[in-house]
């Protein structure tokens, strides 16, 4: 049985800085993706001859969640635009996807998996009705198919994402073929434990396998966890082994491990799938609900406040393949050596679908999802998650309750919950102390970072909870004596000057033009610089601008003291830093560099040494 359950959108909003970041995703490509993009305004979903596979899917499992928190009644109807053809398209035996009879055995039901985790989420933000028996009929068929023609491709390797649906539809039926449905998947899918058992895959390997994929690894991140729910006590131990597996080997400094587009390594010019970090937010945010372990939330919080915004650009108009640590200019390497693995020259642009259109559909579940973590429910109250301004409207016992949290976080370090009953209402509040705090206190009382803070009281009318933090600067040692600056739970990067370079064009019957074009980025600042001994100050605007993680005026910055040093380009590569610098030897004066959130950068250097003596 699983801790902590959502609350719908109906109940939960997001509010402050949070709501001014759903509203730049609605109004940019996320929010009009299905006015341009073939892929999903002509997709095979809704009768037309494009993908008829994981796009619609992808984009649906953000762009609803994103128009009812926001209660946008236009996105509202576009996205039961897209339903409505699905549920009309379900054939009389279930079978749910868009394809003939004749296709079917070839069909790689992931599509399946994905669409019907859609559908239960669509239910749970909009309560129409027609859903549940519509994914009841989809799993009876699925039963029936791979008893047939047993999983393969993607849904060998993602076969844990079908117990999502699978539980919720459980939950309601109680039919004990929904469970044999999900044992049967578990025997047919990857075994992860066999694999992370005998692990072959410490050194990047210059070939694109499953067991090394990036999102794969992701998502699968959550499997143990699910997967411990069909035998008994929720555990998420082989997840933590899994991922202290990955961070050991290819872990990043913002949280998150190397995929360009299979595991790369550790080093800061490799590359990271953007889809990779949407799907590991959502593995967090479940594997939070079903442990209650804290450390899944303070996971969940670094990548939404570091690496998810740093890959896509502040207005959200475009977005990166991958992503790099240390990243000082985003121009295609088409002409010279090609730093990913198994990606395109052009990965590490800023467009509508570089490399491939998987993470142009995938971004959208980022944010929304994120805002629908920031409080669930428990047996016996109301528990914050992660923590960003959001409130909190629902009943408990016959009272009318809610919990709003204001907050800069993770701008700012205190967050103040006001907590509201219109009668006598006895329930727990309870709230997590980020990890990453030095320390704590709650309404004056000291809190120990990394645990939960229970208030069990009978509350009525209103009350405030104060939550205050304290942060400390520090430098964190990463491989090949580089070091990184984080301070609460933001990384920290050098602020590089930018020019943006327009690319517009036509591929594959598909329009590249302004606002939905490609970008390459170059640099128009000094970057090579090593750290130099010295004081950090701090600074604090006290507010958030309409773009949160605007590169131009970021909440906080960091003044750094700094030396230049012959860093380097990578011989052979267009416009890439070397890994390391080729020199350390100060080459000037100490001088004091204005360092910003590693999620408000596009261009950056984030994993830097100290200079020599």
């Amino acid at each position: 049985m699983q801790k902590y359950r959502l609350f719908n959108t109906t109940e939960l909003k997001a509010s402050g800085w949070l709501r001014k970041q759903l509203e730049v995703q609605a109004n940019s490509l996320s929010g009009n993706l299905d006015k341009v993009w073939p892929d999903i305004r002509e997709s095979r979903w809704i009768g037309g001859n494009w993908d008829g596979w994981e796009r619609v899917p992808y984009w649906l499992d953000g762009f609803i969640p994103l128009a009812y928190l926001l209660d946008d009644e236009d996105k509202i109807a576009r996205a039961k635009k897209y339903i409505d053809a699905i549920v009309a398209g379900q054939c009389e035996d279930g079978w749910l996807c868009p394809c003939t009879v004749e296709e079917r055995a070839k069909y790689d039901m992931w599509a399946l998996y994905l669409i019907d985790k859609v559908l239960m989420l669509y239910y749970d933000c909009s309560g129409d009705e027609r859903i549940p028996e519509v994914v009841y009929k989809s799993l009876k068929n699925l039963k029936d198919h791979i008893e047939q023609y047993p999983i393969f491709a993607w849904a060998h390797a993602r076969w844990f994402e079908c117990l999502l649906p699978i539980f919720q539809i459980y939950d309601m039926y109680k039919e004990e073929w929904l469970l044999d449905l999900a044992k049967l998947l578990r025997a047919q899918g990857m075994k992860y434990e066999e694999i992370y058992g005998d692990w072959k895959y410490k050194e990047p390997i210059n070939q694109w396998l499953w067991e090394s994929h990036v999102v794969n690894q992701g998502m699968a991140i959550k499997e143990g966890g699910l997967a411990s729910l069909l035998d008994g006590e929720a555990d998420d131990s082989f997840s933590e082994f899994m991922l202290n597996q990955l961070f050991t080997y290819h872990g990043t400094a913002v949280g998150h491990f190397t995929g360009d587009e299979c595991l790369s390594g550790d080093s800061p010019i490799q590359g990271t799938e953007l889809c990779g970090v949407t799907e590991a937010m959502f593995s967090y945010e479940v594997l939070y609900a079903i442990t209650g372990n804290p450390i899944w939330a303070d996971r969940l919080e670094k990548l939404a406040f570091n690496a998810l915004p740093a890959t896509i650009s502040p207005d959200m108009w475009s977005h990166q393949y991958d992503q790099l640590v240390n990243q000082v200019a985003c121009v295609n390497l088409a002409g010279g050596n090609n730093i990913f693995r198994t990606n395109s020259t052009e990965s590490h642009l800023f467009g509508l679908e570089p490399n491939f259109g998987c993470c142009t559909a995938n971004f959208n579940q980022g944010w929304p999802k994120f805002a629908m973590s920031t409080f669930m429910k428990s047996d016996d109250g109301i528990v914050s998650a992660a923590i960003a301004p959001a409130k909190l409207t629902t009943v408990i016992g016959g009272v009318n309750v809610a919990v709003e949290s204001e907050t800069l976080y993770p701008f700012g370090s205190s967050v103040n919950y006001i907590v509201t009953a219109d009668g006598e209402c006895d329930f727990t509040l309870s709230l997590r102390i980020p990890a990453c705090a030095a320390s704590a206190k709650v309404d004056g009382e000291d809190a120990e970072p990394g645990t939960i803070v229970t208030l069990k009281r009978v509350w009525n009318g209103t009350s405030v909870v104060k939550l205050e933090m304290d942060f400390d600067v520090k430098y964190v040692s990463r491989p090949r004596d580089m070091f990184v600056i984080e301070r609460g739970p933001l990384v920290y990067s050098l602020a590089i000057g930018e020019e943006w370079s327009k690319l517009e064009y036509v591929r594959n019957n598909v329009e590249r033009k302004f606002p939905y074009c490609d970008w390459e980025i170059r640099p128009t600042t000094d970057w090579q610089f090593a750290f130099a001994k010295g004081d950090i100050a701090v600074s604090e605007t006290g507010a958030v601008s309409d773009m949160p993680f605007d590169t131009a005026c970021p909440p906080i910055t960091l003044d750094v003291p700094v030396v230049p040093v012959n860093w380097g380009w990578k011989e052979g590569y267009n416009m890439i830093a070397n890994m390391v610098p080729d020199s350390v030897k100060p080459e000037g004066d100490v001088r004091t560099m204005k360092f910003i959130p590693y999620g408000s950068t596009t261009l950056r250097l984030t994993e830097i040494p100290f200079a020599a003596e």
